[in-house]
């Protein structure tokens, strides 16, 4: 009997892909410019098993905004976003944005000879969560992942706390605030390294209250000091929603510097106002800054290395 992944390959025989990641966040990649390729929920499972497929965190097809209904979306409101990042989890399930994954996916669009992008230049990506900007830098690329803002405003604001977390590793509910980066992110601080490696991530974080399209969580050790030389830093692991444990998440890494700057607000001004900020995450390392935007909003840049890793063809049966 034939496995229920292997028929879902079978019926992508021939598609070619490629494999890529960014600090470990990996993920299978189709180049699909006109949008002609149907990938459903089941087939990206089956493509991002680690067993019986490809393997990856997720998959993203590179796809021009004018192809399909979101990116068109888009380009009404920027006409410079002229490809779009069609990402899905793990599971199948659709996310909004990845930090990790966008700078994945322009490395992959310069590879496929779809776009070049000098070092210092700026690309403008379609996501489900916006336009993004993609610079080239000398260590990867820099994103402008947007404003953030508390996916709970008013218990944040007074509290610093809007949920309580728990799971395998935890001997008690954990106080925990939850941001959004375009997608939500529920951050619980932890009190050292050994508490984050305890950790057991193989089963869902319990949330309460969850945020309406669910959470991705992260859990994360300051350093200590917690800013040295106008620069933070602190460590994370993630439980990815759709997905599982990831070695790292982008979103993840800006939204647990947003939350933990929250929390040092209270242990004086040098804490909160650093603006650069280094977080340690299994696969790597990822920088989080914060910048000022014309539209008064704070926005958060991300930047990091990516890597296209391997290609091939889905053979099937």
């Amino acid at each position: 009997m034939t496995s229920a992944p292997q028929h879902e390959l079978n019926q992508l025989a021939g598609l070619a892909f490629a494999k890529g990641h960014g600090t470990g966040n990996d993920f299978v990649l189709v180049d699909d410019p006109r949008g002609e390729i149907t990938i459903g929920v089941s087939a990206v499972a089956a493509l991002c098993d680690r067993h019986q497929g490809i393997g990856g965190d997720g998959l993203i097809r590179a796809v021009r905004s004018d192809s399909i209904p979101e990116g068109a979306a888009i380009l009404s409101a920027d006409e410079r976003a002229e490809w779009f990042m069609d990402y899905r989890n793990g599971d199948g399930s659709i996310a909004e944005m990845c930090g990790n994954g966008v700078r994945v996916f322009v490395d992959f669009l310069i590879a496929q000879g779809h776009v070049t992008l000098e070092h210092g230049d700026a690309l403008t990506i379609g996501t489900r969560a916006g336009v993004k900007q993609v610079a080239r830098t000398d260590n990867g690329y820099a994103v402008d992942m947007g404003p953030w803002e508390f996916v709970f405003p008013e218990a944040a604001q007074e509290k610093a706390i809007d949920s309580l977390v728990q799971t395998r590793g935890l001997d008690v509910n954990r106080p925990a605030l939850s941001v959004s980066m375009g997608n939500p992110h529920t951050v619980v601080a932890l009190a050292d390294d050994d508490e984050l490696k305890e950790l057991d991530l193989t089963h869902i974080p319990s949330v309460r209250p969850v945020p309406p399209q669910g959470t991705n969580v992260e859990f994360v050790v300051p350093s200590e000091p917690l800013v040295t030389d106008g620069v933070g830093n602190i460590s994370m692991r993630v439980h990815e929603r759709g997905v599982g444990e990831t070695q790292s998440c982008g979103t993840g890494a800006c939204a647990a510097v947003v939350a933990t700057r929250r929390w040092a607000a209270g242990d004086g001004p040098d804490q909160h106002q650093a603006d650069e900020w280094n977080v340690q995450v299994p696969g790597g390392t990822v920088v989080v800054k914060f910048i000022p935007s014309p539209d008064g909003r704070e926005h958060v840049e991300l930047s990091g290395p990516a890597q296209i890793v391997a290609r091939g063809v889905i053979a099937g049966a």
